[in-house]
């Protein structure tokens, strides 16, 4: 695990030339694509640089995380909505190459399933982009989340609904109870994880995360286990951690040539 403190708009350009650079090499690489106010300087930065040329998604594929159970198809806050507006439509992504869990399916069980048939068709995630919550939970994975679960329907917590709330107009009424969500082990699937979090209200799930011990109390805390994960982090939400001057250091340090 990689941790990298610096200022937020560096952290979305360390991420977007993750991106950049794997297209490059993979053009039809699969993308996992997060939710949430972490990961929109990521998708602005991509935007920036498909518009300049440098970075195209055209062959490329994308799994959303997660996706609200219950809201309409035109809800502005229906993932796969915000997904569109946020990146998708700010890209040259195919029709169709951009897939989410079915949040209106009537059989949700059935709908899980075929969302992991439909992941491991194509090979699994090479990418995937990662917020996390106060509460430490990464997609929709609630403390208490089994750590080998699977594309599932979950109930929110009053926390992360409450922390959701600024999307519904600040009405925590509004927000749904129900979700489906990649599992940790389908997210631990992938080959390359980026998670991204700013500001002092994550410091504790940060803290957790990387130094904390793996817990599924803490659901993060998995990613312990992941060969290949890169924590990029800001100066508030690094601020619990211990190690937080060795990070900088080793970050310092680091060979041009290898990137994240």
């Amino acid at each position: 695990m990689e941790v990298v403190i610096a200022a937020p708009e560096e952290l979305a350009a360390l991420a977007a030339g993750a991106i950049e650079q794997l297209l490059t090499a993979k053009p039809a690489a699969v993308l996992g694509l997060a939710t949430g106010s972490s990961p929109l300087g990521i998708y602005d930065e991509l935007a920036r640089r498909h518009a300049e040329g440098r970075v195209t998604f055209a062959q490329a594929r994308a799994f959303m995380l997660d996706e609200y159970v219950g809201l309409a198809a035109d809800h502005p806050e229906r993932y796969r909505n915000v997904i569109e507006r946020e990146i998708a439509s700010r890209v040259d992504f195919a029709p169709g190459a951009v897939q989410g869990p079915d949040g209106l399916a009537d059989d949700v069980v059935a709908a899980c399933a075929r969302y992991e048939a439909a992941i491991a068709e194509v090979g699994g995630v090479d990418l995937q982009i990662l917020g996390i919550g106060s509460d430490g939970h990464v997609g929709f994975n609630e403390p208490g989340s089994s750590l080998a679960s699977r594309t599932r329907i979950k109930t929110l917590t009053d926390q992360t609904r409450t922390d959701n709330a600024r999307f519904f107009g600040g009405d925590v009424n509004l927000v749904p109870h129900h979700c489906l969500t990649q599992g940790l082990a389908t997210i631990m699937g992938a080959r390359h994880i980026v998670l991204i979090a700013t500001g002092r209200a994550k410091a504790e799930a940060i803290h957790h995360l990387v130094e904390g011990p793996v817990s599924a109390m803490w659901p993060a805390t998995i990613l312990q286990h992941h060969p290949h994960v890169s924590v990029l982090v800001d100066a508030a939400a690094a601020s619990r951690l211990q190690l937080a001057d060795y990070f900088r250091s080793t970050y310092a340090a680091k060979p041009a040539w290898q990137g994240l």
